[in-house]
C-alpha cells in the first residue's frame, strides 16, 4: 500500500535530483538526507550522489562516510569505491586512495 509518507519520501528524493542537477549541493544534501531517514533500505545511488554532494562542499569526511555505506550496500558498486579514492585523497590518504583505486578498477567488466 501506497501511503503518505512513501510519497513525501519520494518527493524527497526527486526535490535532491532537481538541486543535484542544479548543482546546489547544500539543498540535495538536505533532500537526499530526508528521503534516507524515511527510507526502509538503503540506497547505494542516493548515497553516492549525496557523497558527490559532499565532496563538492568539501565536507570530506561525510563523503567519505557515504561512499562506506554505498559499498556496504552495493559490494560491486566501483562508483562507490573510485568516490572513497576522491575522499581519501582530499584527506590525505594517499596509500588508502590507491588501494580503493585499484579495488574498484578490479570490479570493472572489460
Amino acid at each position: 500500500m501506497w501511503t503518505g509518507r512513501m510519497q513525501e519520501n519520494t518527493d524527497y528524493k526527486k526535490h535532491g535530483d532537481a538541486a543535484f542537477r542544479a548543482k546546489d549541493f547544500e539543498t540535495a544534501i538536505e533532500f537526499y538526507t530526508e528521503f534516507m531517514s524515511g527510507a526502509t533500505v538503503v540506497s547505494p545511488t542516493v548515497l553516492t550522489r549525496r557523497c558527490l554532494c559532499y565532496l563538492m562542499s568539501e565536507m570530506f569526511s561525510e563523503a567519505l562516510t557515504d561512499a562506506m555505506q554505498a559499498q556496504l550496500a552495493s559490494p560491486e558498486c566501483s562508483t562507490a569505491l573510485y568516490l572513497q579514492a576522491a575522499c581519501l585523497l582530499k584527506l590525505g590518504m594517499v596509500a588508502e586512495a590507491k588501494e580503493a583505486l585499484r579495488h574498484g578498477s578490479s570490479l570493472e567488466s572489460f
